[in-house]
């Protein structure tokens, strides 16, 4: 046996060979009695075109047995794999070569003798392959070139593979210094770092300490400041005393040498004849006085010569306060005034920017315009002549004009239909509508749909159940022409009212229909309109259906007490009114009410509609600006219950509750009290709401502002 680490550097010449009788060919140890039919087989094989030795015969142990462990490839070159199909037909129970386990008992116990714990033995572990490979170089002479060479390119790689790692292991011990050096750093690093944190824990206490000691020093400042003012009063007080009695004891005396003046000019001759001595005596010690108290009073005005008196003081401290006060209000006035300044001028940019873009879309338009339309060449294209074009054309504009012509040709078209295609049953389909197929055109006359849907309102109207009104429609067409035409009368005045929407009956309905408008809004104009009549009706004392200028104008701010004195004045010049005209003038206002066949309504009541759309729309403006300008801002029951009622005080609970639910779209029963906190619950756009109160019939019950009691 070799040793280990000898047999890890080369190959041993002195090793023992596995092998200990038989014959040896090139690959296994066969019996003797074989070598014949080994030769003859091998004289086969020459005609190839590789050539193995003499004893180059394989033998044919199968690779599937179940001892298996060297060799278990076979490559194309090879003996067997030319004679794979003589190898099928040989019985599975053929014993494995004697050389096959006798190389691999011995692999076997040279793994065994070592120790696979570590790097190096494994390293080891290659050393008996290596011998075995080398047995069989030895042993296949045909295949030592082949062999040999590649165990030279495995021995090479290996070495070079080993002076790699030799070369890594500087830089690995190189790594691991580094590491070290880092950590030292990291820690002399993380010292130097509590060394200054201490530092500077030990200078914030000293600094605190410092603020403490100054804090104390200031308070006590304070307070000896607070007695030296008090001590400063007190003696300015006394001054003051000392400076009245001073001058009180002046005027004393200057009143007694008065008096003895008096008293020394009015005594009888003898007086003179008093002690000089004591008099001289007295006159000095008057002078000396005299002399003392001139000092003293030049002392006290060098020593108060510059103190205000305490009343002048707070005098100009007072008008000191309201100069200052007066200032901080007009620099605030002031500060105002610039923030408008700037507002204005940023509104005077906007302003130009918007006058010079109108001033370029009006020459884009003037230049790109074209001529107004002459209407007068459609007298002989519509159907009734000049005289129904010019009945048509009366008191509409160029747009309304262009929907006329657009009716007219549409009616023509419509009466060349003979079907409808029906739209399905879809959700988004109306329920009235819902067919599949083809729909007949009954073609009736304009005069007949409009008969026809007057009748409907007056079945409505009369209806104690109220059901939807797309059902109620489909109904009435029922109960009038039967199942079998119902749908096909439905889809003829459908698409009829959805041509003539110039036409008040037909555009009303439709928009009712539709649900454009709800039903409450027609209706309550019909009974505004059924309730005016009644008030020219009862004024008429003398049944001859006239009413003066005057009554008029009294009926009409009577029954529309929130109207402005414009609208006022609109609704009696488009009733007849002239502003020249005298108040005695008479008005048949019979005439303010009839409907022509087509059931147009005259201008009059047609003037009430529009005024009723702009104060509807004025009244949601004024919502919209006590809820918010922005249309995405989010809208409560408490926040629009509180705008309704501080646009128009006059409303009652019952409307209120009314515009709530068509706003939210909640029934009656399901909306929360006043008080309750689910009115924060529910929260919709201010866009949604304006839209669905503008379906509703909402109007203004009061002045914005309550009426101040008389």
């Amino acid at each position: 046996m070799v040793n280990p680490q000898s047999r890890f550097y080369g190959f041993s010449k002195s090793r023992t060979h596995p092998r200990s009788s038989g014959v040896i060919t090139d690959k296994y140890l066969l019996p003797e009695s074989k070598i014949s039919q080994k030769c003859k087989i091998s004289q086969k094989w020459k005609t190839l075109p590789w050539q193995f030795s003499v004893g180059g015969h394989l033998s044919p142990w199968p690779t599937y047995t179940s001892g298996q462990t060297i060799l278990q490839n076979r490559k194309p070159c090879s003996d067997d794999y030319g004679k794979r199909a003589s190898w099928q037909q040989h019985p599975l129970g053929i014993a494995k070569p004697k050389y096959l386990e006798q190389l691999e008992n011995y692999l076997r116990k040279e793994l065994l003798l070592l120790d696979l714990g570590t790097d190096s033995t494994q390293e080891l572990r290659l050393q008996p392959y290596r011998e075995i490979f080398e047995f069989f170089i030895e042993d296949f002479k045909t295949y030592k070139p082949l062999l040999s060479s590649i165990k030279n390119a495995y021995e090479a790689m290996l070495v070079h593979q080993r002076e790699k790692i030799q070369a890594l292991e500087p830089l690995k011990a190189k790594l691991v210094s580094m590491n070290e050096e880092c950590n030292q750093r990291i820690l002399a690093m993380q010292a130097e770092e509590r060394d200054e944190i201490s530092v500077l824990k030990r200078e914030k206490m000293n600094l605190l300490k410092l603020i403490d000691k100054k804090n104390e020093e200031k308070i006590s400042l304070q307070s000896e400041v607070s007695k030296l003012r008090k001590s400063l009063a007190e003696e300015y007080l006394h001054y003051l005393s000392e400076r009245d009695a001073r001058k009180i004891l002046i005027g004393d005396l200057n009143e007694l040498r008065y008096q003895r003046e008096d008293v020394s000019l009015s005594q009888s001759p003898g007086v003179w004849g008093e002690d000089p001595v004591k008099l001289t005596l007295a006159l000095k010690m008057t002078r000396q006085d005299l002399t003392r108290t001139q000092m003293e009073l030049n002392t006290m005005k060098a020593n108060f010569g510059d103190v205000i008196p305490r009343r002048d003081f707070e005098m100009q401290e007072k008008i000191n306060k309201d100069l200052q006060e007066q200032l901080d209000s007009l620099r605030a006035d002031y500060e105002e005034v610039c923030k408008e300044h700037e507002l204005l001028l940023q509104l005077h940019m906007s302003t130009l920017k918007e006058r010079d873009q109108f001033f370029s879309e009006l020459q884009e338009i003037q230049r790109t315009s074209t001529p107004r339309p002459d209407w007068v060449k459609c007298e002989d294209v519509v159907a009734g002549g000049p005289e129904r074009w010019r009945m048509l054309a009366e008191g509409k504009n160029s747009d309304q004009l262009v929907d006329v012509l657009l009716e007219e040709i549409g009616e023509g078209l419509l009466r060349e239909k003979d079907f409808f295609p029906g739209l399905g049953y879809g959700e988004n389909i109306p329920s009235f509508l819902r067919f599949d197929g083809l729909v007949e055109n009954k073609k009736p006359s304009k005069k007949d749909v409009i008969n026809l849907l007057k009748d409907a309102w007056k079945e409505r109207l009369t209806e104690e159940e109220k059901e939807t009104f797309p059902d109620f429609f489909f109904n009435f067409l029922e109960r009038r022409f039967g199942l079998s035409d119902a749908i096909a009368w439905a889809y003829t005045i459908f698409e009829n009212i959805k041509l003539f929407r110039s036409n008040e009956v037909m555009s009303q309905f439709y928009a009712v229909l539709m649900g454009k408008m709800t039903e409450s809004t027609y209706i309550n104009q019909k009974d505004r309109i059924a309730h005016l009549l009644k008030e020219m009706t009862n004024a008429d004392t003398q049944n001859e259906g006239l009413l003066t200028m005057e009554q008029f104008s009294t009926i009409l701010k009577n029954t529309f007490p929130l109207k402005k004195e414009e609208q006022i004045q609109e609704l009696m010049e488009t009733g007849g009114w002239q502003p020249n005209s005298s108040n005695s003038d008479l008005l048949n206002y019979h005439l303010l009410f009839t409907e022509n066949e087509e059931g147009q309504s005259e201008p009059f009541v047609q003037k009430l509609w529009e005024q009723y759309k702009d104060e509807k729309e004025q009244y949601l403006q004024e919502l919209k600006q006590e809820l918010g300008r922005n249309p995405h801002d989010e809208v409560t029951l408490s926040k629009l219950h509180g705008a309704l009622m501080t646009i128009d005080p006059s409303l009652d609970k019952q409307t209120v509750i009314a515009y709530l639910s068509q706003a939210f779209e909640l029934p009656v029963s399901e909306l929360p009290e006043e008080d309750n906190e689910k009115q924060e619950g529910t929260v919709i756009q201010l866009q949604t709401v304006l839209e669905r109160l503008r379906l509703a019939d909402i109007k203004r019950m009061g002045p914005r502002e309550p009426e101040p009691a008389s």
